[in-house]
């Protein structure tokens, strides 16, 4: 095996995921705007990631799917100057995303040494999350076809128990499908979503599983009901190597005051 420091460098990623943003730039959720914190986390990813690959966005990027909405999201995130990729979450519509932005919202993308899939878990008018029979086959294809190439899946609904009951019920229905396919392929190396709006990292059977805070409110982690925390919002940072180790991280906008408004419209 060749020697770590004699290989590519890294391919850097970032993960941003449930902005919730709305047409009207004041919108919020429990008076906290949205469009405020996301503006505070992308500044806080500019400060800390001189150098993005790829920017990966894990759904519920509107709370309105409104165009306006995901109009905003993209020229936001536009200032990164790198490549990103759209997947839908529960407050999304796929049809608009994929107007405001066909480039973004590939399934499959290969860079490095590494294939990125994006798998699209919303259901129309649900907020748990299931993969489709063409979903799975999108997965399938991926992973049959990638190669040499490691693999990191991402998709919007929590596939496994995080601790917070409340949120267990609105998780991906047919997460048991997607773990049996991804550990029959040892060169998936990592599974993300969003969702959750809160950290996690945990390995099972050699896989690593990682959530994301949001860049807006936070969820109380290990609450039994909907409970949301006063943490500032944030991101992940990831480092895929060309050797199939991967670094990961979280950070958040520490200059970001959270006050809400619970008397507000909420989640």
């Amino acid at each position: 095996m060749p020697h770590p420091d004699s290989l590519p460098a890294p391919i850097h990623v970032v993960q941003l995921t449930d902005a919730h943003l709305f047409a009207d730039p004041a919108g919020s959720l429990l008076g906290l705007r949205t469009r405020d914190s996301l503006r505070h986390v992308i500044a806080q990813v500019r400060r800390e990631q001189p150098r993005i690959d790829l920017l990966l966005c894990t759904g519920d990027l509107s709370q309105d799917a409104s165009v306006a909405s995901y109009q905003a999201f993209r020229a936001l995130t536009a200032e990164f100057g790198a490549p990103s990729r759209w997947l839908p979450g529960n407050h999304d519509e796929a049809r608009v995303m994929a107007e405001v932005a066909p480039e973004q919202t590939q399934a499959v993308t290969d860079i490095g040494a590494w294939r990125i899939v994006m798998l699209d878990s919303a259901v129309v008018g649900a907020t748990h999350g299931l993969l489709a029979d063409q979903q799975l086959a999108t997965l399938d294809a991926a992973l049959a076809g990638a190669g040499e190439r490691h693999c990191l899946v991402c998709c919007h609904h929590q596939p496994v128990d995080i601790g917070c009951a409340w949120i267990a019920p609105i998780g991906l229905r047919n997460a048991d499908v997607l773990l049996q396919r991804l550990l029959r392929y040892p060169q998936v190396k990592a599974l993300l979503w969003g969702h959750v709006h809160q950290e996690w990292d945990e390995v099972r059977d050699g896989l690593r599983l990682l959530a994301t805070p949001s860049t807006c409110i936070q969820f109380a982690a290990r609450s039994e009901e909907f409970k949301v925390s006063e943490e500032q919002p944030g991101y992940r940072w990831l480092r895929l190597h060309a050797d199939g180790r991967l670094e990961t991280g979280v950070e958040r906008a520490l200059d970001f005051e959270v006050k809400l408004d619970f008397d507000s419209p909420g989640y």
